[in-house]
């Protein structure tokens, strides 16, 4: 890549506003994934009297729905992602490209 539209890209207020944007969801999305996650795994070493409780008369355990909510979680927070990244990020890129290569 050119040095000069390297240079305009990175002076660019939508360059920067891009990925201060997208680092900082990013960030906000993986926390909140690592409390979930690591937040079943500890349940898990530590509470397991807690995720041994039946649900109902059958033999489920509470702990079945809760390991599943861990992977409805993911996939949601992907799906958040993906979307915004589709969307808002995508386009400030391309508006970062049309303006850099002009």
């Amino acid at each position: 890549m050119d040095e000069a539209v390297l240079q305009r890209i990175v002076s660019d207020p939508n360059y920067q506003a891009l990925r201060t944007q997208r680092l900082r969801f990013g960030w906000t999305l993986t926390i909140i994934m690592m409390i979930v996650y690591y937040g079943f795994i500890l349940m898990i070493a530590f509470g397991k009297s807690f995720l041994a409780r039946p649900i109902g008369n059958g033999v489920t355990t509470l702990g079945i729905p809760l390991g599943f909510g861990v992977i409805i979680v993911t996939v949601i927070l992907t799906a958040i992602y993906v979307r915004r990244a589709n969307t808002e990020f995508d386009a400030l890129a391309e508006q970062v490209r049309r303006e850099a290569l002009q």
